[in-house]
């Protein structure tokens, strides 16, 4: 016995020992790991739509029909540019894509769960409603500006108020990127024929100067800065020429400040944005409606 002791004690017990420190060792090692990994709940967390891009999903589970810039194709119709499309909620959006439009075409996508706020979050970006859009400045400011001092309204309309004889402008913001607004400015370029620069000269040796409305083989027809229509024939001139010039002036780009032109910019954007929300509200689509 005395022996079998010794074997136990000096064999046994420093493994046993061994093994119980492997233990303690692991059991500190999980107990760390816990105290570092937060502790999962069943509690959904809000999807970040502003930091996710549902454009993989929006590709392949929408672009089949609605076309990948959303202006549809021939099995669905446009949910980019259309109004009534722009002017549903996010939650309207969602419920569609969800349950779908009976007799419409359109089906139920709920598989797509949470990723659905995705969907949507990239279809604001095609309808030119995200994050990309913010406005570059101040609009009230610009407003200021395109009536003051860049003169723009001399020339171009905005929501009714401002000239005539350039094009007006109350949707170019919406349709155009900040930057494409900004070259616009700044290196404007001509028109060809209807709307371009042209100079007369009639065989008694008197000169105009006007935008073209009207050119056929044998007349035409200027409008002059101050509005008055001039009609001509074209054998009783000595001379008419096109100009390659812009009537817009082309020194923007110096004569306004950086900051000038992003808020210029800003009332264009505004104003395009003000007018579609406007044009839309008359008319709130049901849920029956194609999408």
């Amino acid at each position: 016995m005395p022996q079998r002791k010794n074997i136990f004690d000096s064999r046994i017990l420093p493994g046993l020992g061994l093994l119980l420190l492997c233990f303690i060792l692991l059991t500190q090692s999980f107990a760390s790991q816990q105290q570092k990994s937060p502790r999962s709940t069943n509690v959904a967390q809000p999807v970040q739509t502003s930091n996710v891009d549902g454009r993989g999903a929006f590709e392949s589970r929408c672009a089949g029909c609605h076309g990948l810039d959303g202006r549809g194709g021939e099995r669905a119709p446009d949910i980019a540019s259309s109004a009534k499309a722009q002017q549903r909620s996010d939650d309207e959006l969602f419920r569609i894509i969800e349950r779908g439009l009976p007799g419409t075409g359109m089906p139920p996508f709920a598989p797509l769960g949470s990723d659905i706020k995705n969907v949507v979050a990239y279809l604001r970006q095609l309808q030119g409603q995200s994050d990309a859009a913010t406005f570059p400045g101040d609009a009230q400011k610009g407003r200021e500006f395109f009536y003051g001092k860049a003169r723009c309204s001399d020339c171009h309309a905005v929501a009714g108020a401002g000239g005539f004889i350039a094009s007006e402008l109350s949707g170019f913001g919406g349709n155009h990127s900040p930057d494409e607004i900004r070259q616009a400015i700044i290196k404007p370029t001509g028109a060809n024929r209807l709307g371009g620069k042209m100079i007369v000269k009639t065989l008694d040796g008197t000169e105009y100067s006007g935008v073209v409305r009207n050119e056929d083989n044998f007349s035409l027809q200027l409008q002059s800065l101050d509005g008055t229509f001039q009609l001509f024939q074209k054998s009783q001139l000595a001379s008419f020429s096109h100009q390659p010039d812009s009537l817009m002036p082309a020194d923007y780009g110096t004569t306004l400040q950086r900051d000038e032109l992003n808020d210029l910019i800003s009332f264009l954007m505004f104003t395009a944005r003000d007018a579609k929300t406007g044009a839309a509200v008359s008319k709130k689509p049901s849920d029956d409606e194609e999408e």
